[in-house]
C-alpha cells in the first residue's frame, strides 16, 4: 500500500519561490564587483532567476547540460544558479583558486557549454580559451558599460543578455533526482573529482542545515556567506538562506579582515561563515583596530580544523558563539557542527573549549562509522582511532564520468579523514589519513599540535608535517608563520607546546616562514610543506645517526 500525499518534487527552484511568496522584501546586499553596495530583495532574485532560465533556453540550453560560474558571491551569481537550476541545467561552480591548467581540465570534463564570470577572472578564461572547446559563450556579470574589451568568443554582458527576454517564462518540471549542480574536489593530488548533486540532496541538505542544533538560520537572521558558492556547494547557504527567509549579505571579492569587519557592522549581520584563514585575518584587523562585533551572534567555523585560540578569542572576547563545522565537497558538504547537546550544557572554560575544538555531532541524514584498515567498526569512546566514513541522501555513491567503486559494502563512503566518536556522538577529526605522523608505531595528530601552536600569542599561523627519522620513521616538524612585528624562539614555542601534549608528541624541530601555501579551498597544503622539506634533517636524525 501507498501513501495517499501529494507527488511533490523536492526541486531547488522551490527555495526561491518559497522565498519571493513568504519572503519577498527581505534584502540580498551585495557588494558589486564594481565597486558600490547593491541591494535587491528575493521577490525580484526569482524574478530576474526566470529571466537567466528563458535566455539559456532561448540559447539551447537543455535539461543536463552544464553551465559553468566562475564569479565571486553576488546577486548576479545567485539568481544565476537559479536559473540554471530552474530548465533542468547543471549549475557547475568553478574554483578560480586552482591553478589554470586544472580549471581548464574541468571545463572541459565536464563539457560546459557556457560560462558566467565576474570581469576579474577574464583574463583566466583568456588564457584558456584556446583548449575549452564545449564553451560556446561567455556571459559576463556586469552591465555593458562595464563590460572590458576581451578575446573571448561570443562573450556578452550579463544585463543586456537578459535584457533580451520578458522573463514570462515557467519553471520546468522533472524528477528530483535530476542533477542540479557540480563540483570539483581541489585535487590535492591527481586530478580534481567531478561530485554531482541531485535536486533532492541539495533540498534535503539545506533543510539539515536550518536545523536549530546545525546552522540554525532563520528569519530573523542577517546572514553572510564568506565561503564562496564555487567552495563545496556554497556550504548549502544559496538554499538554506532563502528557504528559512534570512536576509543576505554577499561580500563580493573583497575578503580582508576590514572589508568583511564593514560589512558586518554597517548591515549588522548576524551569522557569517567561512574557513580559518578569513577569520584570522579578521581577528588580526580587530586587535589592530579595536574593533567590535556588535551584531554577530555566532560564526560557522570549517574547511580545516578551527584553532581552540579562535574559538576562544571570538567567544571570550567578541561574545560571538563558534560554531566548529565539518564536511566535504562530497557530502553537499555539511557532516557534522559543533553545538552542545544537553550533556554538555553545563560545561564551562577550558572543558567546554575541549568539546568546542571538536567537529560535533551529525544532523539526521548523516550516519558516521569509524573502522579499522580491515573495515571493522571501531568503538564509540572518543579514545579508540580510526577511518572515518559516511553514508545519507546527500552524499556522493560515485564521481562525475568514474566507474570507480567509492563505496564499502554497507554503502559508506570513505572520507579520508581519521577520528575518533565519543558516546555523545561528536567526531574529533584527529587528521587526514594521509597526513597522520606514525611515530615508533604510534600516531601523532598533526592537527592538535598545530591548533595548539596557533594559540601562542606569537603566532599566525602554523602548519605540522612528519620528517623522516632514522629511528622513529617519522617524527613532527612544527612550521610557524609569526604575526606581524613579532619573533618567537624555537625553544620558546616547543615550551609552550610542553605539558599540553604527550611529551613524544613534541615537535623535533621548529622553522620560521614567511608564509605557508594552500590550496585552492583554503587548506593547508601539506604535500607542498613535505616536499618542500622532504630532505629537512630534524636535529635528533642527526644525533640517531651519530658520527
Amino acid at each position: 500500500m501507498l501513501g495517499l500525499m501529494q507527488d511533490w518534487p523536492l526541486l531547488c527552484h522551490r527555495i526561491i519561490d518559497h522565498a519571493a511568496l513568504n519572503h519577498g522584501e527581505r534584502p540580498v546586499i551585495s557588494r558589486s564587483i564594481e565597486g558600490p553596495i547593491h541591494i535587491t530583495k528575493f521577490s525580484a532574485i526569482r524574478a530576474r532567476a526566470l529571466r537567466v532560465a528563458q535566455r539559456l533556453e532561448r540559447d539551447g540550453v537543455k535539461r543536463g547540460d552544464r553551465v559553468a560560474t566562475l564569479a565571486w558571491n553576488t546577486w548576479r551569481h545567485l539568481e544565476s544558479w537559479y536559473g540554471i537550476l530552474g530548465i533542468g541545467a547543471v549549475y557547475h561552480t568553478v574554483n578560480p583558486r586552482l591553478f589554470t591548467d586544472q580549471i581548464a581540465w574541468i571545463i572541459n570534463h565536464a563539457e560546459d557549454r557556457m560560462i558566467m564570470t565576474d570581469v576579474t577572472f577574464l583574463p583566466i578564461l583568456e588564457k584558456i580559451a584556446g583548449h575549452t572547446p564545449t564553451v560556446e559563450r561567455t556571459i559576463v556579470f556586469c552591465d555593458g558599460a562595464h563590460l572590458p574589451k576581451t578575446t573571448l568568443r561570443n562573450a556578452v554582458a550579463y544585463e543586456d543578455w537578459i535584457a533580451e527576454v520578458d522573463g514570462d517564462f515557467s519553471w520546468k518540471s522533472f524528477d528530483e533526482n535530476t542533477a542540479a549542480g557540480m563540483c570539483y574536489t581541489s585535487g590535492t593530488t591527481g586530478n580534481p573529482k567531478g561530485v554531482l548533486y541531485s535536486h533532492r540532496s541539495n533540498v534535503l541538505h539545506a533543510m539539515a542545515a536550518l536545523r536549530p542544533d546545525m546552522v540554525g538560520l532563520s528569519m530573523s537572521d542577517i546572514a553572510m556567506p564568506v565561503v564562496p558558492l564555487f567552495h563545496a556547494n556554497g556550504w548549502a547557504l544559496g538554499f538554506a538562506g532563502p528557504m528559512a527567509g534570512a536576509s543576505l549579505v554577499l561580500p563580493g571579492q573583497k575578503l580582508d579582515g576590514a572589508s568583511i569587519y564593514d560589512l558586518l557592522t554597517q548591515f549588522k549581520v548576524t551569522c557569517t561563515a567561512a574557513v580559518p584563514t578569513v577569520w584570522l585575518a579578521l581577528l588580526q584587523h580587530l586587535e589592530k583596530t579595536g574593533g567590535k562585533l556588535t551584531h554577530l551572534r555566532r560564526v560557522v567555523i570549517g574547511g580545516s580544523a578551527c584553532p581552540r585560540a579562535m574559538i576562544s578569542t571570538f567567544q571570550d572576547v567578541y561574545g560571538v558563539e563558534v560554531i566548529h563545522a565539518w564536511g566535504m565537497t562530497e557530502m553537499s558538504p555539511l557532516g557534522t557542527t559543533c553545538t552542545l547537546k544537553p550533556e554538555y550544557a553545563e560545561l564551562k572554560g577550558e572543558a567546554l573549549l575541549d568539546v568546542q575544538q571538536k567537529q560535533g555531532h551529525a544532523p539526521f541524514g548523516v550516519e558516521m562509522k569509524i573502522t579499522d584498515d580491515a573495515g571493522q567498526r571501531m568503538p564509540w569512546d572518543g579514545k579508540t582511532f580510526g577511518r572515518l566514513k559516511v553514508r545519507g541522501p546527500a552524499v556522493a555513491r560515485a564521481y562525475f564520468k568514474d566507474d570507480g567503486q567509492i563505496l564499502d559494502d554497507e554503502g559508506f563512503f570513505d572520507t579520508g579523514d581519521v577520528g575518533t566518536i565519543d558516546r555523545y556522538g561528536y567526531l574529533n577529526i584527529t587528521d587526514r589519513s594521509k597526513d597522520v605522523i606514525k611515530s615508533g608505531g604510534e600516531w601523532i595528530s598533526s592537527i592538535e599540535l598545530e591548533n595548539l601552536a596557533v594559540g601562542h600569542p606569537k603566532v599566525a599561523e602554523a602548519a605540522v608535517i612528519g620528517v623522516r627519522h632514522p629511528r622513529w620513521g617519522e617524527r613532527p616538524l612544527l612550521i610557524v608563520v609569526p604575526k606581524e612585528g613579532q619573533a618567537a624562539s624555537k625553544d620558546e614555542l616547543l615550551g609552550f607546546l610542553g605539558g599540553k601534549v604527550a611529551k613524544w608528541w613534541v615537535p623535533d624541530d621548529v622553522v620560521f616562514v614567511a608564509e605557508i601555501p594552500h590550496t585552492a579551498t583554503g587548506k593547508i597544503q601539506k604535500t607542498a610543506l613535505r616536499e618542500q622539506f622532504k630532505t629537512y634533517a630534524l636535529p635528533t636524525a642527526v644525533a640517531a645517526r651519530g658520527p
